[in-house]
């Protein structure tokens, strides 16, 4: 089998795409916020119940700042690890998406076909690194064959596929 050769190129979002683009962020963010104050509400009571717990046991001095203000400390920098890590992965790639303005179109090659009787659906199986099965149309899947070429279209950062011709 001769080595099949990849090619990317950037192309400019379209409106359509931007607004998608856009639309998901505004949502993503809304989600995300709203994890972040759970988490900060659970940095602050998580060391108070244990302080009530350590009452319960007859502890001495349970509600301790040194104890309290260092479970909170260790919470917040736990949490925002993780927070931090989420944002970097999700919401900054595609912020950068937005800004840059930018799609990848890849050439691919089809590597197998595939119809799922369990929901009436058709997929190929494609070449690419960050692709590796569309779903098709009925149409499609009958016209196309193993080894033929087709470009997808996905976000440049985020990596949200947007179709393919």
């Amino acid at each position: 089998m001769k080595a099949l050769q990849q090619y990317r190129h950037n192309e400019p979002l379209e409106e359509d795409e931007l607004a998608f683009l856009q639309n998901k962020l505004q949502k993503e963010s809304a989600q995300f916020y709203k994890i972040v104050r759970i988490l900060l509400i659970f940095c602050f009571a998580c060391p108070f119940l244990i302080a009530w717990f350590r009452a319960m046991s007859g502890v001495e001095d349970p509600f301790s700042y040194t104890y309290y203000f260092g479970g909170v400390l260790f919470l917040m920098t736990f949490s925002g690890s993780i927070v931090y890590a989420a944002y970097y992965n999700t919401l900054r790639r595609v912020r950068r998406d937005i800004k840059k303005g930018t799609k990848t179109i890849e050439r691919v090659h089809i590597t197998r076909k595939q119809y799922m009787p369990q929901n009436n659906t058709y997929y190929i199986y494609l070449s690419s690194p960050v692709k590796l099965s569309i779903e098709v149309s009925v149409d499609d899947y009958r016209n196309m064959a193993e080894g033929d070429e087709l470009n997808i279209e996905y976000t440049t950062y985020s990596r949200f596929y947007l179709g393919y011709f």
